[in-house]
């Protein structure tokens, strides 16, 4: 039997430092990011934008403490494992209530997770691909496996699995899951988070406002959240987010370019953040025989694609992105940070020689063109852009670039119109289920979008998922990153902190090292 305390642990740890009495209730954070959210669903968000706020709007069962790894109470009080690992038993809390004031019962439990695991709705479902059944009696929820899964109880704690209500959801204007799912996140918004969803001008302006009607206490004794709305301004633009906060026209902003970390850091009204994170930045590589338009696609050969890491100065990088703030890569797969973790060093260490050799190898012709796609606005992929472009050069490769918004390189990524592309991965569950299922596993998503499908990797990781024995585990993982780092679906770059800036009467904002943006505990010290 696993019992979890009731009291949330994670903001106790966070904020212990704090007198109570200090804690200021009220008032409104104004955010800048650096991209908007264009579905906030538990199920269908599966980009950084989407999956941080819904942590927001929406509670698990079970939840993460501050470390992004230790497993706490949610939603549920307690739970119960089996002994043979086939079924999952939860207790929910008395009490417990929507936004709208309705009660959180085991039939919207029953209806999320049911939903979440539904192949042909959502990307993620193959993280519950165990659940056979959810029943439930009362408080009581029962959650039978088809198979034991080593990753079940953290898959509880993760966003995909947060719960909405199934009166609501039904009720949502739409023919189609998904169109219900649209409808409810703009009108008649019902969420078990801490905020509700008050408004949505796309691509602008995002406005959350405090959920009356939630379960978790602060350090005050009362019920969170502290503040009373968060307005979330888009700027994509780095150096427009800065001024903006520089000017106290906005409280805080994340991405913050690592050239200005020094320069924020020194200025006394903004507190600069580094959280530590599980955030990789690589650049899928489109492995394809053919390219969207039909043309021959050299980067089909791995011996290219290795090329193309071993020209890539990554410590190079880390200095010109990060400052120095940073390392490269050495899982390949995963940041160093995430469970079974292999580290191999830097993978792809800098090595001209080797880079010309391969390219010889295959056959590539000198001035042959590759296309980078960058979001536009980003300070750090124009970095990369201009290093990319040196660095490669010496190859013979010619780089070209095409800047892009952050939903129109998602949709690029989906369909295959790209030669390479930046990226970064947050791990949302401390577990590499899921980030091998992504990066790796082409059922999930053709591999990120690299269209690359290793049967013995894909076997392996459907292995994996079933092995309760740790050591196994390992070996199937520590095998799965060699195939990957050989095979080179990505360019592997570096492993990189969170860094967002605060004014300085923003108090207890935290980003988890699973990315998740944790407002519900912060406070404005007027």
């Amino acid at each position: 039997m696993k019992k979890l305390l009731m009291a949330t642990v994670a903001a106790a740890a966070m904020f212990s430092a704090v007198p109570s009495m200090a804690i200021e209730r009220g008032g409104s954070l104004t955010f800048a990011r650096y991209d908007d959210s264009t579905l906030i669903d538990p199920i269908y968000a599966d980009r950084n934008p989407d999956i941080w706020m819904v942590t927001n709007l929406y509670d698990t069962l079970l939840r993460t403490e501050a470390d992004g790894k230790t497993v706490t109470s949610g939603l549920a009080e307690s739970y119960d494992v089996a002994e043979d690992g086939q079924s999952v038993t939860l207790t929910l809390r008395d009490g417990i209530k929507f936004s709208d004031g309705t009660p959180i019962e085991g039939k919207d439990v029953v209806f999320s997770l049911t939903r979440a695991s539904d192949a042909d709705l959502s990307p993620w479902a193959g993280l519950l691909s165990s659940i056979d059944e959810v029943t439930a009696d009362g408080n009581q929820v029962t959650i039978k496996l088809n198979r034991p899964d080593p990753t079940i109880v953290l898959m509880l704690a993760t966003f995909n699995t947060a719960i909405v209500s199934a009166d609501a959801f039904e009720a949502a204007n739409g023919e189609t899951d998904q169109e219900k799912a649209q409808s409810i996140a703009i009108d008649g918004f019902v969420g078990s988070g801490p905020f509700m969803m008050k408004s949505h001008q796309r691509g602008t302006l995002m406005q959350f406002g405090a959920n009356p009607h939630y379960w978790r206490e602060g350090e005050d004794g009362e019920p969170l959240p502290y503040m009373d709305g968060i307005n979330f301004l888009v700027i994509p633009d780095d150096a427009t987010r800065i001024l903006k906060l520089q000017a106290g026209e906005v409280d805080g902003a994340e991405f913050i370019p690592f050239a200005r970390v020094g320069e924020l850091e020194a200025d006394q009204n903004i507190n600069m953040e580094l959280f530590p994170s599980t955030r990789i930045i690589y650049s899928p590589i489109n492995t394809r025989e053919t390219r969207a338009d039909g043309s021959a696609n050299p980067l089909a050969d791995m011996k290219l694609r290795q090329a193309l890491n071993y020209a890539t100065d990554k410590n190079a990088l880390v200095q010109l992105v990060l400052q120095g703030a940073g390392k490269p890569v050495s899982s390949g797969l995963m940041a160093s940070t995430t469970q079974l973790a292999t580290d191999n060093g830097p993978i792809y260490q800098y090595d001209l020689d080797k880079a010309k050799a391969l390219i010889a190898e295959a056959g590539v012709p000198d001035g042959t063109e590759l296309t980078l796609t960058i979001l536009a606005g980003s300070a750090d992929d124009a970095i990369i852009l201009s290093a990319l472009q040196q660095m490669w050069s010496q190859i013979g490769i010619d780089l070209n670039v095409e800047q892009v918004d952050g939903p129109t390189r998602g949709a690029k990524n989906r369909s295959g119109e790209f030669d390479i592309h930046t990226y970064g991965w947050v791990n949302d569950v401390n577990d590499p289920a899921q980030v091998a299922g992504w990066l790796g596993y082409y059922p999930t998503a053709k591999a990120v979008g690299t269209g690359w499908n290793n049967e013995e990797f894909n076997s392996l990781y459907e292995a994996s998922n079933v092995e309760m024995d740790p050591a196994k585990r390992a070996e199937q993982y520590a095998r799965m990153q060699d195939i990957y780092n050989e095979a080179a679906p990505l360019l592997f770059m570096y492993e990189t902190p969170f860094a967002v800036a605060l004014s300085s009467d923003v108090q207890g904002y935290v980003q988890t090292p699973l990315g998740n943006n944790e407002f519900a505990s912060t406070w404005i010290d007027r």
